[in-house]
């Protein structure tokens, strides 16, 4: 079975915790604190695979978890960072929330390798909380959470030239015939059960067709198998529609083209508005000279800037002209791969989790405003203050979580000082 989509639970390793000890040796009295940090957690990252083309390995196993970091030891030692876990996918695959199906990675393009869910941050030992007035600290600070996320897999093939049409139209035919692909052709329905891929080398420069298994009237809605495959056309430049010119099935071919650009409007109406060419295939099954369907599908399409070719993919006749014209389209369209933008990103999801936090007013100086809780220390752990994208996200985060809102409610100025454990910044409006 063709796989192209899958659900999965990911999770990023804890940080290790810090560790509590001191020296005690011998000729050493004052030894000190000497409690090691613990160890990153590892990240789960996501790498394109070339000998891959379907996600049939995450259809049986669902949770895939990154290798928690090590406890801080004794003596200064440092805990092993976790192993971070890589998922290997096919090119193509974009990876969502499963939720919302909102963007967090699309695996094509330049983008080979991408992290999605960053581990904990170790702890620190209490080695770090030694003081003159507190010499003996017995606390240490715990290891970052892990965290977690269900995502959901989609490969969308990479073609430059997608083909639709009903079932047994000739789709398969066609790619047998312009291309090095071995599709499963047979006379019924549904012959085709996953996209095929097959690449066209013409005397101008080659391209990537893509056969769209038959899509049906109601595919949009879920009928039929096409709605399972409508999403291979999404990165599609150009699309072909192949159609039964001969009416071997009892179809008029005009009404034909009405209802796939219809479920393609229902699906996504800017890929019905991508440009089109029409091949009138099975012309070698026309007999009646006085009523010439490929005739009345140029009176129909060609007004509306869509050229038809007749075509035989049995024969090969018309097949070189259609190839060229497509060639030829393509030479039009912008050469960009369409690429998914990030629209979910998974540290603020997280961060932003529905966790307490408290607002005070330090007693001492009444300028200063004392911002603490679960919320704050886990923005803290996930954000890289001193990067320009970490201080950015920081920023955003107060903004959003309306934490600036209730700073300005409990009477904060401009000049005063934001602190965060250990943290002091300047608010200015």
């Amino acid at each position: 079975m063709f796989a192209d989509r899958a659900k999965i639970i990911i999770r990023s390793g804890k940080g290790g915790d810090g560790h509590v000890s001191f020296r005690r040796e011998l000729y050493v009295p004052n030894g000190g604190p000497d409690g090691g940090d613990g160890g990153r957690g590892g990240d789960v990252i996501f790498e394109v695979d070339e000998g891959q083309n379907t996600l049939g390995e995450y259809r049986h196993k669902r949770k895939f978890k990154a290798q928690d970091g090590q406890e801080g030891g004794k003596k200064r030692c440092h805990g092993a960072d976790g192993s971070d876990i890589v998922l290997k996918v096919p090119e193509g695959t974009v990876i969502m929330e499963a939720q919302s199906r909102k963007v967090i990675a699309d695996m094509s393009g330049e983008n080979r390798r991408q992290i999605v869910l960053k581990g904990g941050r170790g702890g620190k030992g209490n080695q770090h909380y030694a003081t003159a007035t507190m010499q003996v600290p017995k606390y240490a600070q715990p290891g970052q959470p892990a965290q977690e996320l269900e995502v959901l897999l989609e490969l969308k093939v990479i073609a430059d030239v997608g083909l639709v049409g009903f079932p047994n139209v000739g789709k398969s035919t066609f790619l047998s015939r312009v291309t090095n692909a071995q599709p499963k052709i047979a006379n019924y329905h549904f012959t085709t059960l996953s996209p095929n891929l097959g690449v066209v080398d013409t005397e101008n420069g080659g391209f990537v067709i893509a056969d769209i298994p038959g899509l049906i009237e109601g595919a949009s809605e879920g009928v039929g198998l096409g709605h399972e495959f409508l999403r291979h056309i999404e990165r599609t430049r150009v699309l072909v529609h192949i159609v039964d010119a001969a009416s071997t099935e009892g179809r008029d071919p005009v009404d034909d083209i009405r209802k796939i650009n219809h479920e393609l409007e229902a699906y996504n109406p800017e890929i019905a508005s991508r440009p089109q060419i029409i091949a009138a295939n099975k012309i070698d099954c026309i007999f009646d000279e006085n009523d010439n369907p490929v005739e009345r599908l140029k009176k129909e399409f060609e007004p509306q800037g869509i050229k038809v070719y007749p075509i035989s993919a049995v024969t090969g006749q018309g097949l070189k002209e259609l190839l060229y014209g497509i060639k030829a389209l393509l030479n039009e369209v912008p050469a960009e791969r369409i690429v998914f933008e990030q629209e979910f990103f998974p540290e603020d999801a997280l961060v932003t989790e529905n966790l307490p936090y408290t607002i005070s007013v330090d007693e001492e100086d009444r300028s200063v405003f004392v911002v603490e809780g679960p919320k704050i220390e886990k923005m803290l752990g996930y954000t890289n203050l001193d990067s320009e994208k970490g201080f950015a996200f920081f920023q955003r985060f107060l903004k959003e979580s309306g934490i600036l809102e209730e700073l300005e409610e409990a009477g904060i100025q401009e000049g005063d000082t934001v602190r965060m454990y250990g943290f002091d910044f300047d608010y200015y409006k």
